[in-house]
């Protein structure tokens, strides 16, 4: 049987490659963690937005 893990929202953003899609866990203020599974082109999409969201804060 695996361990069990609490249940956190400390710790690192982590992506880890399954099957056909990537999952990515980001934790949350609070606790917990969102998971998100997304494919070549949402990741490539919301890497872009992010991006750009970087980039407004530095132009500040």
């Amino acid at each position: 049987m695996a361990a069990m893990k609490p249940r956190t929202g400390d710790g690192p953003m982590e992506v880890t490659k399954e099957a056909r899609s990537l999952v990515m866990r980001i934790p949350l203020e609070g606790g917990g963690r969102l998971v998100v599974e997304l494919n070549g082109e949402e990741a490539s999409n919301l890497g872009s937005a992010l991006h750009a969201a970087a980039a407004l804060l530095v132009k500040k």
